[in-house]
């Protein structure tokens, strides 16, 4: 833990999704998380209290809206306007992950785009800076008129790696498709190994196909990279494909383990020697895996909320 922070203008607030991280989040600030409790009515209402005075504070409120989501994102807009109504200086919302984010354009007619919709109810209940993790697309950030820090999740998965001390020409850096080359680009330059990329085609939601493999990894460590793994289909498929196109062994990694599903069960009987996530999204029990290494994003977040506090740079952090 850090020494105590001296501003007690500084108020963190922890909602039900992620309570754990929260708590890490606070100790490496320096700052006791702020007294709450998050109650339901017998209809299953949210009711919210604050139990300490936030007039003039700038308040951080961690909430991951992760599964479940509907009652994750009900229990944070209501906690907004709750902080809201008590003069807090500013509101800010710290999202290590940013639920619905996947719906961020009309693939098809008559879709929903609900990363805009989670965007404008944010706005509305009265956030003033959204801080989030590794969006589903970066260009989500557009969908906010308030301030947002997009912060990223490939330096810690990045040092991880390098931490093993892989010999970089033995390593490549794979994207499980087109759509994740810049993520799997900066783990590269990172780890000074080149990329390969999995053409695959998708049928129908949650169903993934592999086609072929652009690039060489014959004979190599690869190292699958994802932002969100969630029925664990795409990547369980794509390291099978890798050790058949001649792969020495496979890792993955991602910053948002949803894990839904058959996830686990996939993530078992595949071929991945080991799954490499963070704590963006809090793990139940039964959701446990020998395989599955986790690293903290608490520092990240901690330092983040610390510069906007301070008025300082955040963009050191994107990178």
């Amino acid at each position: 833990m850090s020494d105590r922070y001296a501003n007690p203008k500084l108020k963190i607030f922890s909602l039900n999704s992620n309570p754990a991280l929260a708590k890490e989040i606070a100790d490496e600030v320096g700052v006791p998380l702020g007294k709450i409790s998050v109650t339901r009515f017998s209809d299953g209402e949210v009711q919210v209290n604050i139990e300490e005075s936030i007039r003039g504070c700038d308040v951080f409120i961690v909430q991951s809206t992760s599964s479940p989501v509907n009652e994750n994102l009900m229990e944070l807009l209501i906690m907004i306007d709750a902080v809201k109504r008590a003069s807090a200086r500013t509101v800010n919302v710290v999202l290590p992950y940013y639920g619905y984010a996947r719906q961020d354009r009309k693939a098809r007619a008559r879709e929903p785009i609900t990363a805009k919709l989670v965007a404008n109810l944010l706005e509305t209940a009265g956030a003033n800076r959204v801080i989030v993790l590794d969006l589903h697309a970066p260009q989500i950030q557009g969908f906010f008129d308030i301030l947002i820090d997009h912060l990223m999740g490939v330096p810690i998965l990045s040092d991880y790696f390098l931490e093993k001390n892989i010999d970089p020409s033995e390593v490549v850096i794979v994207s499980p498709d087109h759509g994740g080359v810049t993520r799997a680009r900066k783990m590269a330059d990172r780890l000074k190994a080149p990329i390969a990329i999995i053409d695959k085609r998708r049928p129908r939601p949650n169903v993934a196909e592999v086609m072929n493999i652009v690039g060489n990894v014959e004979g190599k460590t690869a190292i699958l990279i994802d932002d969100i793994i969630d029925t664990a289909g795409t990547i369980t498929i794509a390291a099978n494909a890798l050790i058949e196109s001649g792969a020495k062994e496979v890792y993955a990694c991602c910053t948002h383990p949803v894990l839904s599903g058959p996830a686990i069960d996939r993530i078992d009987q595949s071929k991945i020697k080991e799954l490499v996530i963070t704590n963006s999204i809090n793990l139940p029990e039964d959701k446990s895996s020998p395989k599955i290494v986790t690293l903290s994003v608490a520092k990240l977040l901690a330092d983040a909320i610390v510069r906007v506090f301070e008025e300082k740079s955040v963009s050191t952090l994107f990178d």
